[in-house]
């Protein structure tokens, strides 16, 4: 485009200010969405990629027969890595063992992630440090290394490295000297390091972490392998298998018939097992690009429109010579300058918003114009592909008009049938995405409120849960006395202990439980220890039978008690009654809640149970995961990693802060937390909050651009017709008349929309809620609400221009060209 074109094109936007406005601000929007959501899709793609060879790092996944885990899981015995360092001594791995650990610093205790690792954890992660070495941190036990933050806080203004940290774990405490201190992690990553050690494995028998560390039924680490080339995870995976084949058996006593199946999954896919993580980055990258493609429409629906306004110019210049070759280029040279005007208030937008979406979308993104993840050099990619996209159409219609046609013309052409055609194919593709999203939007919307207000089979409001409880920090004298003042708080009705509770990182067991007179497996059940009061406490719905009661001795699991027994290395033998969930009650065939009632399960390998009680399925976990079968225990106090839990009336925080005080007495050293049931499970539900809320963004950003190419439309036409509407006003139509018919022509591509939209919207949104095991029905009304509100949006859009037209007075209409 030489300067004079360029002139020429600066005027033609002076001077046709609405028409400009109208392609730049759609662009600007379409190029500001997507550049926002590009940002978002990039960070969540990127976890794990800034350790330096991530492709070589693989996370060993686990998979046992029978497992009611219906997905490998991404912990693993912490027996495993044992075994295949002694059968394969040349595999380069660690294992991360997170437990709670507690700093005492200056005689208070703070909470801080702990993990023990192995030897080669350097050889697999090589972190940045600040100070020390990594590939030797680990040859001492007694080393430790801390993150960056960590030593600020407990050694500010002084170098870490030579220092001592003393941490509280397993009822133990341990003094620790730093010898490195690692760089804080970027956002983007899982390894949540904080406090690395080495770990120790017991070897002495009588421990009671004996068992869990070399028996293969404890999967409670991360076991990560670092492997040379690409080919290598078929290899290992083979060695892998001859290597359960020959210890995992042989080393679990309680579960001859062990099966287990490994996979290996590299370490930047990990975070996308999470249920639901996969599909929100993929439905959010699809809002961005169909955003964008939605105002690359628009832009090429108004410019093909505001063709016939040009045809004279385009006549005139074939007229002095200049060949369709260079209107083509000049057409499509504008298209990118426009799109590079409209790409820079995308960026401006695209600031401006962001911090607007990170608040709706709890992020932390943010826009670097420099370097590898700058955005300026695929911002000028992006610029010259739509643009191009944007103008080729325009630029083949315009280049193509013949001159003598035009000059001799009274009017200028308007592309006929075949224009009208592909523009309104052009508002029928932008509004069956815009229809598709608003579906979507209501259905993520409602889906969403569902699962925060269904029933999960429990009271969740008027409860407090303090998971730190469970800090083995704490001896069993401690627990008996917290839990005893709390009870005796104003405000607070009841307290119980179980290690079952709503909200995440809940202790999970399970076991095989024999089913008399029923040959084959036997079916795998979740199992969990409470106390009194626990079942009223949470508002359990009693099916039949009765609760746990200590008036009943059987009711007792006398296995708990033994230093192997129960959930600490084996079911045990004695016999005891147990409660089940309706799921469980199910699995085990039974028909009537009041059948199972006095029912014996178990023998073989596990002991005797009679049911005394049925309640109903309590959903504590996540949404999406379908409730298992589950079995309770009974004890009289201190569940293994128990949780306690309050029920309180009134605003919970001054109960809260009653309680942290009691603690601060009983436990000083010992960190303490609590929050209400209603906090506990919000984890459960933000990340689809997050996409809700940013899909309704891209919703109405959607149909706002639809709604301007729409009112481009209108418009174009509507003045193309002012002379035919006079002659139908001479012949007397009234204003009606004339509003009915450009209204209703104007919203023909928008009801033809409907009929590709809706399929769209069904597929796309029966595969996001089949994700969910709680789920709403997709009812028809989303998709009739979708359409009127389109409808109602687009014909207040065309209204006013159809008012406009239909008001004109006849004789003007037909003096107007």
């Amino acid at each position: 485009m030489d300067r004079l074109t360029f002139i020429a094109f600066l005027r033609g936007l002076s001077r046709h200010k609405l028409h400009s406005a109208l392609n730049i601000g759609g662009l600007a929007v379409g190029i500001a969405v997507f550049l926002v959501l590009g940002l978002y899709v990039r960070f969540e793609t990127s976890y794990e990629t800034w350790l330096p060879h991530y492709q070589q790092i693989h996370l060993i996944e686990t998979h046992l027969d029978g497992d009611l885990l219906d997905r490998p899981s991404t912990r693993s015995p912490i027996a495993l890595w044992s075994a295949v360092h002694a059968d394969l001594p040349s595999a380069v791995g660690t294992r991360i063992n997170r437990i709670q650990a507690t700093v005492v610093h200056g005689g208070v205790g703070t909470s801080e992630p702990f993990a023990y690792v192995d030897p080669d954890f350097g050889k697999v992660f090589d972190l940045p440090m600040v100070q020390g070495d990594l590939l030797h941190a680990f040859d001492n036990p007694s080393n430790a290394v801390i993150t960056q933050a960590l030593a600020k806080r407990y050694f500010p203004g002084t170098r870490a490295v030579g220092q001592t940290l003393t941490v509280v774990f397993r009822g133990e405490k341990h003094v620790y000297r730093v010898v490195g201190v690692v760089q804080d992690l970027p956002a983007n990553t899982s390894l949540s390091v904080g406090i690395l050690a080495r770990m120790v494995i017991p070897e002495d028998h009588a421990s009671e972490y004996h068992a869990p560390t070399h028996q293969w039924n404890y999967f409670q680490t991360m076991t990560y392998v670092r492997l040379p080339d690409g080919t290598a995870p078929g290899t290992f995976a083979g060695q892998i298998d001859g290597v359960i084949r020959r210890h995992a058996r042989a080393e679990t006593p309680s579960n001859p018939t062990m099966e287990m199946t490994t996979r290996l999954q590299p370490i930047a896919d990990v975070f996308f097992e999470t249920p639901g993580a996969a599909l929100t980055v993929r439905t959010l990258g699809i809002v961005g690009v169909l955003t964008l493609l939605i105002a690359v429409v628009n832009y090429v629906n108004l410019a093909t429109a505001r063709a016939g306004l040009r045809a004279r110019e385009v006549a005139m210049r074939k007229v002095l010579g200049a060949p369709r070759g260079l209107l083509a280029r000049q057409y499509i040279g504008e298209a990118i300058v426009t799109t590079a005007i409209a790409a820079l208030f995308g960026l401006a937008l695209g600031e401006a918003a962001l911090p607007l979406v990170n608040a709706a979308g709890g992020l932390t993104l943010s826009i670097r114009y420099l370097g590898l993840e700058g955005v300026l050099l695929p911002l000028v990619a992006l610029v010259l592909v739509v643009g191009t996209l944007a103008g080729i159409y325009p630029a083949l219609v315009l280049s193509r008009i013949p001159a003598a046609a035009v000059l001799a013309s009274a009017r200028s052409p308007g592309g006929g049938k075949a224009g009208t055609r592909i523009r309104e194919g052009l508002v029928i593709f932008q509004f069956t995405i815009a229809i598709a999203f608003v579906v979507g939007t209501m259905v993520l919307v409602a889906q969403t409120r569902h699962v925060r207000a269904s029933d999960l089979g429990f009271d969740r409001q008027g409860l407090i849960v303090v998971p730190t409880l469970s800090n083995p920090s704490l001896n069993n004298a401690q627990r008996d006395t917290i839990i005893h003042r709390f009870a005796a708080l104003p405000g607070v009705s009841s307290v119980s202990v179980a290690n079952k509770v709503p909200g995440p990182d809940n202790f999970q067991a399970q076991s095989n439980v024999d089913l008399p007179g029923r040959p084959g497996e036997a079916p795998a059940v979740m199992f969990y220890e409470t106390t009194p009061g626990f079942f009223k406490l949470v508002g359990a719905r009693l099916l039949a039978g009765r609760v746990f009661d200590l008036a009943h001795p059987g009711d007792v699991n006398p296995n708990l008690d033994e230093p192997n027994g129960g959930v600490r290395g084996g079911d045990g033998d004695k016999p005891h009654n147990i409660m089940i969930n309706r799921t469980a009650m199910t699995t085990f065939h039974f028909a009537r809640p009041q059948d199972a009632i006095g029912k014996v399960v178990g023998g073989g390998r596990s002991p005797l149970r009679t049911i005394i009680g049925v309640v109903e399925d309590m959903r504590f976990g996540d949404p999406r995961t379908p409730i298992p079968p589950e079995m309770y225990d009974f004890q009289p106090r201190n569940p293994y990693l128990a949780i306690g839990i309050l029920r309180y009336t009134g605003d919970p925080q001054p109960v809260i802060d009653a309680a942290r005080a009691i603690w601060r007495q009983e436990a000083p050293e010992v960190p303490f937390d609590a929050r209400t049931a209603s906090q506990n499970v919000e984890s459960f539900y933000k990340q689809d909050d997050h996409a809700a809320n940013l899909f309704s963004l891209g919703a109405v950003l959607a149909i706002s651009i639809g709604c301007v190419g729409l009112w481009g439309l209108a418009s174009f036409n509507t003045a193309r017709r002012i002379k035919e509407i006079g002659i139908r006003k001479t012949l007397g139509a009234s204003s009606a008349d004339i509003v009915r018919l450009l209204v209703g022509q104007f919203l023909r591509p928008v009801l033809i929309a409907n009929l590709f939209a809706w399929p769209l919207a069904f597929f796309a949104m029966r595969t996001w809620l089949a994700s969910f095991d709680d789920r709403i029905a997709l009812s028809p009304l989303y998709f009739l609400a979708a359409s009127v509100l389109a409808l109602t949006i687009a014909g207040l859009t065309v209204l006013a221009q159809s008012l406009r037209a239909a008001r004109s007075a006849p004789a003007w209409a037909l003096r107007h060209e």
